[in-house]
Formats: C-alpha cells, structure tokens, sequence
C-alpha cells in the first residue's frame, strides 16, 4: 500500500512540475519590435490557425477575421471564426490597458477574467474557457503567448489543460491589414 501511495505521489508531483514549466515574460522584455496591443490590435486583422491533440495530430482548421478598436485604454477584439467542418463562431474580447503592459480581458465565454501581459515582442495571456465538448460544457485553462514578427505578422501558440493535464495546442498567424 505505502508504495502505491509513494508512487502516486512521484507521478502527481511530475504532472504538477510539467504544467508549471515554460518561459518566463522576462525572457522577452529585449526582443523587438515591441508589442502595443492597442497599436497591433487596431483595425482588421486575419487570422489562420490549427488545433492539435495532445499527440500532435490537426483536428481542426480554422480562418478567423478580427475587427478590433480602441477608445483610450479600452479595446474591443471582434473575432469571428469559419472552421473546417464547415461551424462558425463569434467571440468578443473586451481588455483595458492598465499601464505597464498589463492587460485583463473579458469575452462571452471565458470563465471569469483573462489575465495578460506583455514584455518585449511578446503577450502572455491566460485565461479559462468554456468549450462545447460531446454536449457537454468543459472549462480548459489556456496558457497563450503571442510573438510580434514585425508590423503586421504575430504568431501565437496556446497550450490547453484541464485539470493539469495537457489536451492540445491552438497554433495561430496573424497578419494586419495595411
């Protein structure tokens, strides 16, 4: 019994260290271009992106078209979204801008409030979502870093978890129209 318990506690503790690992915002504060999120995030902006399951396989494609605002230290992120088989969905983003690159963020169907910010050329964002699954309803927490490449291209990987354990990827190219 003492060693199922020990070995229990061996797997629980490696599961726990993994969902903590990844880098830190401060690795980024030198890279540039710098990220404005009110500067990248203005006008319209297309978006192309996969889903991977946790062994790496695409399960969804999708286009996304943004029409994003601000007014002030308010923005608005208009995201509406075509995917592969065919489904469409709507997704509204409210964020202000608290200064120092800090940036919370609401939408319909995210639990509670997004938490992000930004250092350098790089935006972490994290945030628990409500996702339709088999009828079901299931709240995954999203650990999501976007890259500014340049003016108009930012790239962004976001890892999905529930209960600590990773489900899959969303891999996404964002590209501003000039």
């Amino acid at each position: 019994m003492q060693r199922r318990w020990v070995l229990s506690a061996a797997a629980a503790s490696a599961l726990a260290a993994t969902g903590c690992a990844g880098p830190s915002l401060d690795e980024y504060a030198a890279e540039k271009p710098a990220l404005d999120l009110r500067d990248y995030f203005n006008g319209v902006i297309d978006a192309w992106g996969v889903f991977t399951d946790r062994s790496g396989k695409v399960v969804k494609r999708f286009t996304v078209v943004m029409h994003c605002h601000w007014q002030g230290d308010e923005g608005v992120l208009d995201e509406d979204f075509v995917y592969s088989d065919g489904t469409t969905q709507k997704r509204i983003w409210t964020l202000k801008h608290l200064g120092e690159g800090k940036y919370p963020g609401t939408a319909g169907d995210v639990v509670g409030q997004a938490s992000g910010r930004t250092r350098g050329n790089a935006f972490n964002w994290r945030y628990t979502m409500a996702l339709p699954v088999d009828g079901k309803v299931w709240e995954m927490q999203f650990d999501d870093w976007m890259y500014l490449m340049n003016d108009r291209v930012m790239l962004n990987k976001a890892s999905m978890r529930k209960w600590g354990i990773f489900l899959g990827e969303v891999t996404l190219s964002f590209t501003k129209r000039a």
